[in-house]
């Protein structure tokens, strides 16, 4: 990222709209964020599931890059709102759910960051423990601290943190997986080719569902880039980063569950480092697990600040969040994720699966919605200063939006197939989860149809605040700047 001088360490923005003058970045920095965030351990475990769980070698790979592409297609589109709009990406909710009412997304968001950054935490806390010769526990409290520090210094050092993860990330990846290599036969592995529509529906839904949960702040870190970005080349670059990471993440996880006779589940981190050795080798392995998790669980923690903070934006009528609220924000969501990773660190590789497959039927709409409308209905043209005005163009509550967000929800209930609920239909289908194909296509189908002939007022291009960069307490009226 090619940040000028005189861009401060510390992030003075936190969800308001980032003046043209305050731009910076190139898309290089997309593409190593997001290929750092993915190139980690809990990556690892989620493409080792798809064995653990029943699937072979050959059709879980192939199963899991269906669904990177597909999920981080839905992904990237989100990330290329981020310049245009120069907001974070659940603001821009508004639009379709109204002032008010984009709460009702954005507060399930905010319990997906918190488990995410759980289950990371989890992971990276064995990691410390083996490292410095402490508790599990000890390096679940280690790691929260640096999560703390990154979270509240902001953009900038993320993604410092998130290029410098990306090389380390590489070069770990790439002694493991020739470690890996020298001790498989891959040959007869690829061979065992028992296809079943569940297993490889559950690889599909096991990556689709890591690139979908992205989408609600990929464009928080995209944002900053100038408003004349080619759309295109955000796509690519984002994309391209966190397909490529998550599927060597995966493969590599996939190839080691088959491996492991049954000892992977429950000692993930442990088991991951022992093909490397001993020593100093299996020290770097465990600092570059912990290191890597740097990265995502610091998007996670960013991510539900900014949730926060929209939320409580959304009915105060205004953006700005100082420094002071800001690091009690993060202090209050890190401290909740490390009690939660605390209290279920040793119940941990069956919950991950149910949790991230659960998901799926919250956020899926909300992608649907959202991409629908900007894309299709709007065409990028909103008017942001609206966006924080309760009694402006986008009114409290729209009630399309939360009603089709609604039926996407309750459209998949009869599909789910999770521990925490399974759908009537789940067993007449073979065991198969299609819920989130269902919370993608219908909704998105039924908000285009419905927005098309009852959608509101939209401008007649993008509307943006004056370029003093703050965003009018109401003014639901403003013209372009």
């Amino acid at each position: 990222m090619a940040a000028n001088d005189t861009t401060p360490l510390i992030e003075k923005r936190s969800i308001d709209y980032i003046p043209e003058a305050e731009r910076h970045g190139r898309l290089l920095s997309q593409f190593t964020l997001w290929m750092g965030a993915n190139l980690q351990i809990t990556a690892i475990v989620t493409g080792a599931l798809a064995v653990v769980l029943g699937g072979d070698v050959f059709w879980s790979l192939i199963g899991l890059l269906v669904g990177q592409l597909i999920g981080g297609g839905v992904m990237a589109l989100h990330a290329a709102q981020g310049p245009k709009l120069g907001l974070p990406q659940m603001i821009s909710s508004r639009v379709q759910f109204g002032v008010y009412g984009a709460a009702i997304p954005i507060v399930l968001v905010c319990l997906m960051y918190l488990g995410f950054t759980a289950t990371g935490t989890v992971l990276s806390g064995q990691a410390l423990g083996q490292l410095f010769g402490v508790s599990d526990s000890t390096g679940i409290l280690i790691f929260a601290s640096v999560i703390v520090l990154v979270t509240v210094l902001g953009y900038r050092v993320i993604h410092f943190i998130g290029r410098v993860a990306s090389v380390i990330g590489v070069i770990a990846f790439v002694y493991l997986f020739s470690r890996l290599m020298s001790q498989t036969d891959v040959g007869a592995l690829l061979q065992i080719r028992h296809f079943s529509w569940s297993s490889f529906l559950l690889a599909v839904s096991l990556a689709a569902s890591w690139q979908i949960a992205f989408g609600p702040y990929v464009a928080d870190y995209s944002r900053y880039l100038p408003s004349k970005t080619p759309s295109v080349k955000t796509f690519l670059a984002a994309g391209a980063g966190s397909v490529i990471g998550a599927q060597v993440a995966m493969v590599l996880g996939v190839f080691a569950a088959a491996m492991s006779n049954g000892q992977f589940a429950g000692h993930e981190v442990a088991y991951i480092v022992g093909l490397s050795g001993t020593g100093a080798t299996a020290a770097l392995l465990y600092f570059s697990i912990a290191f890597g998790k740097v990265t995502i669980s610091t998007l996670n923690s960013y991510g539900s600040f900014m949730c926060i903070a929209t939320i409580i934006s959304g009915f105060r009528g205004r953006l700005e969040v100082t420094r002071l609220q800001r690091l009690m924000f993060v202090l209050a969501i890190v401290g909740t994720a490390t009690l939660i990773a605390l209290l279920g660190q040793h119940s941990f590789l069956g919950a991950f699966k149910s949790f991230i497959l659960f998901l799926l039927a919250f956020f899926t709409p909300w992608s649907a919605i959202n991409l629908v409308d900007y894309y299709c209905i709007t065409r990028e043209r909103y008017d942001v200063p609206a966006l924080a005005d309760p009694n402006g163009r986008y009114g409290r509550w729209n009630l399309l939006g939360i009603s089709v967000y609604v039926f996407g929800v309750l459209v998949q209930l009869p599909f789910i197939s999770t521990k925490f609920y399974t759908g009537p239909l789940v067993a007449a289908l073979g065991d198969v989860d299609i819920s989130w194909i269902i919370g993608l296509v219908l909704p998105a189908a039924l908000y285009y149809l419905c927005a098309k002939k009852w959608h509101g007022t939209v401008p007649d291009q993008l509307i943006l605040p004056t370029e003093q960069g703050a965003i009018p307490r109401t003014n639901g009226l403003a013209t372009q700047a």
